[in-house]
């Protein structure tokens, strides 16, 4: 392979050139092996270099954050006895002055404010790196069956339309209690923003080994895309209008999607029709 031949036919005959290029591929290989450990070189340089700063850029940030998590949690706990000491004295000052149109806006507003505050430290928790979650094996058929029975009272009351589609005996690995609040979130967000007479739809069914937990609702408001692709960023709310009526703080969904990671499952928002929104959840069985 060191040599380059030329083949010409003249007058008389065929002439053949022979040329020792040993020398010119010597080069090439010489170049480019050092080509290549040079350039091998400076990859782990750039690597190395890279894993020394991106430690110093990130470690301020990730402190922060921790910080951040643990100051929501600890003030969540601080304004939840404040919260407790006022709504005991509202429930006294009822007692003694009557029922007042007062006292019911700071018993309404009060509940509101615990509200927020449990999510706020639920989602916290769900934050941590590591949460201890109780794994046990549990029917989330039964589990789902008592939440959506939980709710049979405020769909009849605003003549809503409940269709389920559950499948007996489908078994769960993971924390039930944390199961159970996503099951509840997500019917509470059907409940709260489907108009009233409109539809809810529950189907719990498995696909090969995994299960997969739907919960659809008609909307008020046409469902846009920018709309699910931002349904599990944290006080974000489709009504932009953010009717307190609702009760809804925004941070519903990211509490389930939190539940749901920590399980390793999926969860994603779909618009089947402009007025339908659905959830759909995927848990290992």
């Amino acid at each position: 392979m060191q040599y380059r031949f030329l083949r010409s036919v003249e007058d008389g005959g065929i002439r053949l050139i022979f040329l020792n290029c040993s020398r010119s591929l010597s080069t090439f290989w010489s170049v480019l092996l050092s080509s290549l450990v040079i350039s091998l070189f400076g990859l782990v340089a750039v690597l190395v270099l890279l894993l020394i700063f991106s430690r110093r850029i990130v470690t301020p940030a990730a402190e922060s954050y921790d910080k951040q998590r643990r100051f929501i949690t600890d003030a969540g706990h601080e304004i939840k006895t404040p919260l407790t000491i006022i709504g005991a004295d509202a429930d006294l000052l009822e007692l003694e002055c009557g029922e007042s149109e007062w006292l019911t806006d700071i018993k309404r507003q009060i509940a509101r404010l615990t509200g927020l505050t449990n999510e706020l430290i639920d989602l916290s928790r769900m934050d941590e790196e590591r949460p201890q979650l109780q794994r046990v094996d549990f029917s989330l058929s039964d589990v789902t069956e008592d939440v959506v029975q939980s709710f049979q009272g405020p769909i009849k009351s605003q003549s809503k339309a409940l269709e389920t589609d559950i499948r007996p005996m489908l078994t769960c690995t993971g924390d039930e209690k944390a199961i159970r609040q996503l099951v509840s979130i997500l019917m509470d967000n059907a409940v709260k923003y489907s108009p009233e007479g409109g539809d809810i739809c529950v189907r719990l069914v498995q696909e090969s080994r995994s299960l997969k937990l739907s919960v659809s609702n008609t909307t008020v408001q046409p469902v846009k895309k920018e709309d699910l692709s931002r349904l599990f960023d944290r006080f974000y709310r489709m009504d932009q209008s953010h009717n307190s009526s609702t009760g809804g703080y925004g941070l519903g969904m990211s509490i389930a999607q939190s539940i749901v990671s920590v399980h390793k499952g999926r969860i994603r928002a779909e618009s089947p029709a402009e007025h339908a929104l659905t959830i759909v959840v995927t848990l290992p069985q």
